[in-house]
């Protein structure tokens, strides 16, 4: 009886285990500097980019809200992350009046720069209108590894039961393998990182850590260790290389950013979204992501008035003020009703 309960304990944990991971999600980050609870989180700049044209087109200036102060608006505002860091290939970029003429401006433009289509163009209303201005951007990557690594036997990932499929080097490798992949550093079994080559000018950063910091710190300190490491940089024979692959689709609306008037100016962002497509396998990587900022003037969005109920149905205060006085002549505080009423003139 005994090992049947320590049986079935075990099966719970495990099983609530599971769920909890189940329950983890993803979530898509605007800035590499932005701080998330999510364990798993993804930062591509293709957002930043609609943001600034968003600056420099449309505003000309910093992005500020009435009577809203907006956190994430002020870290894109710093522009940490602009074109000038991506070859002329791997992005494109419109902005304009919002109009039929500018959706099929941004479907040709893309068609002929990556032969792809949107996934979020038609979610947008393209009616015309005095005030209206839709900003886009697609970021496009497809490379290769210099040649294909080995797949190599489904194994689980972290404390996961699930098995997922791996990639990378083992000792029946071809030697010619290890000259794809340069050692930053190696000072633990968790503390390490690499950086593989591809056939273009792209190059992919592998850096195992626990520590949970923001992107831009943990970018920073790979490449501290980096710069105090002493060791060994060559991928030598008998090393091993384990990758899983990848295959991500996300949408994310930055819904704090919208409705809100931006300083200066009578519009207001009315939709703001990024979507990051992501596959990573033994030959390469695959990245299509879109941002698009819709933006309309303040009296284009009615106003929105809820039905409101004003029940004095609890405690409450009371004022008698004369109309040109500056202080009230009489104060109630009403916390019970009956108590009050039963005080009354007879």
């Amino acid at each position: 009886m005994k090992k049947l309960v320590l049986l079935l304990s075990i099966m719970l944990l495990a099983s609530g285990t599971v769920l909890a991971k189940s329950n983890k999600n993803l979530e898509v980050l605007p800035v590499m500097s932005y701080e998330s609870a999510q364990a798993n989180r993804v930062w591509v700049g293709t957002f930043q980019l609609v943001w600034n044209d968003l600056m420099d087109g449309i505003v000309k200036g910093p992005v500020k809200f009435e009577g809203y102060k907006s956190p994430l608006a002020k870290q894109l505002n710093k522009q940490k992350f602009k074109a000038d860091q991506l070859s002329e290939n791997s992005y494109y970029k419109a902005y304009g009046e919002t109009s039929p003429q500018l959706k099929a401006q941004i479907e040709e433009g893309i068609k002929e720069k990556f032969n792809e289509t949107s996934d979020i163009l038609d979610s947008v209303d393209w009616t015309p209108a005095p005030g209206k201005y839709f900003l886009y951007a697609m970021l496009k990557k497809d490379f290769k590894f210099l040649t294909a690594f080995d797949k190599l036997k489904p194994a689980r990932f972290a404390h996961s039961f699930k098995k997922v499929e791996y990639f990378g080097i083992d000792q029946n490798s071809d030697n010619i393998l290890d000259n794809m992949v340069n050692v930053l550093f190696y000072n633990s079994k968790d503390d390490f990182a690499i950086a593989i080559r591809t056939d273009g000018n792209d190059v992919v950063y592998l850096y195992r850590t626990d520590d949970d910091k923001t992107f831009d710190k943990l970018y920073s300190d790979m490449f501290m260790k980096k710069a105090y490491y002493d060791g060994p940089t060559k991928f030598n024979s008998g090393d091993e290389l384990k990758v899983p692959n990848i295959n991500l689709y996300r949408e994310k609306s930055f819904d704090e950013l919208c409705n809100h008037e931006i300083k200066g100016t009578d519009m207001l962002i009315s939709q703001a979204l990024e979507t990051i497509d992501f596959k990573m396998d033994n030959e390469g990587i695959k990245l299509k992501s879109e941002a698009a900022i819709a933006v309309t003037t303040s009296a284009l969005i009615p106003e929105t008035v809820k039905p409101r109920k004003f029940y004095f149905d609890d405690t409450f205060v009371m004022f008698l003020q004369e109309a040109d006085k500056i202080k009230p002549y009489f104060a109630l505080r009403v916390d019970d009703v009956s108590l009050i009423n039963k005080t009354e003139k007879k």
